[in-house]
This record gives C-alpha cells, sequence and structure tokens, in this order.
C-alpha cells in the first residue's frame, strides 16, 4: 500500500483504471497533463477533473452570500476544467469535469477523489513555502498530499 510519507510510486509501476486531475483554482497547466497522460496511457484511465471556485469565509460564523465565489468566478472555473477535458479527450481518453465552490479545497478534492474511486491524484502546485507558507491557499496541494489515502503527484509549474 502507498505511503504518505514516502514519494508517489513512478508512472506505470501500479495500475491506475481512473486518475483525478485537480486545481484549487489555477489553470491547468500542460505539464500537469503530461503527467495525466502518462499515468493513465498504460490501462486507458477514466480521467475526472475537479477545480475549486473559492469561497472566501462566513460572517461571524454564517454563511454570507457575499463571500461566495461571483458568476465571473464560477465562470473562469468552468472554463479551465471545460480546457482540460479536451485536451484529454484529445489524447484519446475518457474525461468528466466538476467544479466545487468551497473554502476547504484540499478536503473536497480528496473526497471527489474517493468518490470518482481514484488511483491517483495529479495537481499543479508552486514550491513549498515552509511553515508559515502552509497558510496560504497555493499551499493546497500539499494539504492535498497529506489528506489522501492515494499517490498524489504534483507538478511544479510556479514559484
Amino acid at each position: 500500500m502507498f505511503r504518505k510519507t514516502s514519494p508517489p510510486p513512478a508512472p506505470g509501476t501500479f495500475p491506475v483504471g481512473r486518475v483525478v486531475v485537480a486545481s484549487e483554482g489555477r489553470e491547468i497547466a500542460w505539464p500537469v497533463l503530461q503527467q495525466v497522460f502518462e499515468l493513465a496511457r498504460p490501462a486507458g484511465a477514466a480521467v475526472h477533473v475537479v477545480t475549486i471556485a473559492r469561497v472566501w469565509g462566513t460572517s461571524l460564523g454564517f454563511p454570507n452570500p457575499g463571500l461566495n465565489p461571483t458568476r465571473q468566478e464560477w465562470d473562469e472555473q468552468r472554463l479551465i476544467a471545460r480546457r482540460a477535458v479536451e485536451a484529454i479527450e484529445k489524447a484519446g481518453f475518457e474525461a468528466s469535469a466538476r467544479v466545487i465552490g468551497t473554502r476547504r479545497a484540499g478536503k473536497r478534492i480528496v473526497g471527489e477523489a474517493r468518490a470518482f474511486g481514484a488511483d491517483a491524484i495529479v495537481m499543479g502546485c508552486d514550491g513549498k513555502r515552509g511553515l508559515l507558507g502552509d497558510f496560504s491557499w497555493s499551499q493546497e496541494p500539499y494539504r492535498v498530499r497529506r489528506r489522501a489515502n492515494v499517490p498524489v503527484y504534483l507538478v511544479q509549474v510556479a514559484g
């Protein structure tokens, strides 16, 4: 079984029937899609794209509509998901997508991967920023890696 503390296994060393490619709101870069193709190609895996529209918080513990994603933010995430699905289908894989609004991106991505029955998760990430950087939204991929029970492949695309 995969251990969280160890690096993910090399692509092609274990069977991958389902892959989740996730984004905490950033564009899904080409190197991330290449990693997905490398994982999915041996078994012809199904791919599920998950993007997050960020909910900015609560007001005094109660949901506040002003903190929810705007229509523009929803549309931006739908466009990111659509582009990723088109690229994945063009490469010959079966793909689906879902855009989720949440304050807890890591938790929802892992839950979506579990519901999809994913064998691996692939995400783009910034460089690790240490203890204080762990509080920033851009560090969500590292929280997904700590929380997930499947291998999480992080592809550094910025920072």
